[in-house]
């Protein structure tokens, strides 16, 4: 299947007419994914805490004459029930429902033992990479339901399959977040046409990337456009028979 995903060739309508909300939009993979999916039609909502740079990539997707993209500015790590749920209305004004739902945005603080973590760093990563995909979901869930068909996907790690030495509460995070989308995925499998997978994109050239592994030899990795096609498959139509699938690139 990774060959598959990462050899797929998107027809340029793909997307067209859907409404994606993606977290994490201002770098990295986020910052690639969203224009992929604006470039093939999509509607994006993007949603970051850098402001400057979503209005940057605004810039970007407008000035290739892909549809305008929402802006949403958001701390995951100050993010509640209370105003998870006021954008899922800003939303519903905007669109009255949602087609696509793709977690990106992750926390890492640092690399360290269990023992020396501290509470705070604990808490912020799970809250940035576990509560806050969970909150936006549950949210966005109503809107969800009324698309015609509509992909979920969370984005994990290998570290959330097998917990590794220093990765700490991110590893449990993304242990989390496997359990989480299997349970979405089993309880709308029936009687929805969401559909629920997570993807591990592996080693891309990204910002968290440098931080875990430094000295690194990039050119050895891939970058974050080589994986777009993977997030395309998934959001678009031909993966509508992918569900409950833990996918790793």
């Amino acid at each position: 299947m990774v060959e598959h995903l990462l050899d797929y060739q998107p027809p340029i309508d793909l997307l067209q007419d859907k409404i994606i909300l993606v977290t994490g939009a201002a770098d990295g993979i986020g910052r690639q994914v969203a224009k992929g999916f604006a470039r093939f039609g999509a509607e994006t909502i993007l949603l970051d805490k850098k402001s400057r740079k979503l209005e940057t990539l605004y810039d970007e997707i407008v000035s290739n004459d892909w549809p305008e993209p929402t802006l949403v500015v958001q701390d995951l790590n100050q993010l509640d029930t209370a105003r998870a749920f006021e954008i899922g209305a800003g939303v519903e004004h905007d669109f009255r429902h949602l087609d696509g739902l793709l977690h990106n945005a992750a926390y890492l603080s640092m690399l360290t033992p269990m023992h020396s973590l501290e509470a705070t760093s604990w808490q912020q990563t799970l809250q940035v990479n576990l509560t806050a995909p969970f909150l936006l979901t549950q949210a966005l869930f109503p809107l969800l339901k009324r698309a015609s068909s509509a992909s979920i996907i969370f984005s994990s790690a290998a570290v959330g399959r097998r917990g590794r030495a220093y990765w700490g509460a991110y590893a449990v995070a993304c242990g989390g977040i496997e359990v989480m989308a299997q349970t979405w995925a089993d309880e709308v499998e029936e009687n929805t046409a969401i559909r629920v997978n997570t993807l591990d994109p592996g080693a891309v050239r990204t910002g968290m990337r440098k931080l875990t592994h430094p000295g690194e030899m990039t050119n050895s990795i891939r970058a974050a456009e080589d994986v777009l096609n993977a997030y395309l498959y998934l959001m678009g139509d031909d993966s509508k028979h992918i569900r409950g699938q833990a996918i790793a690139l």
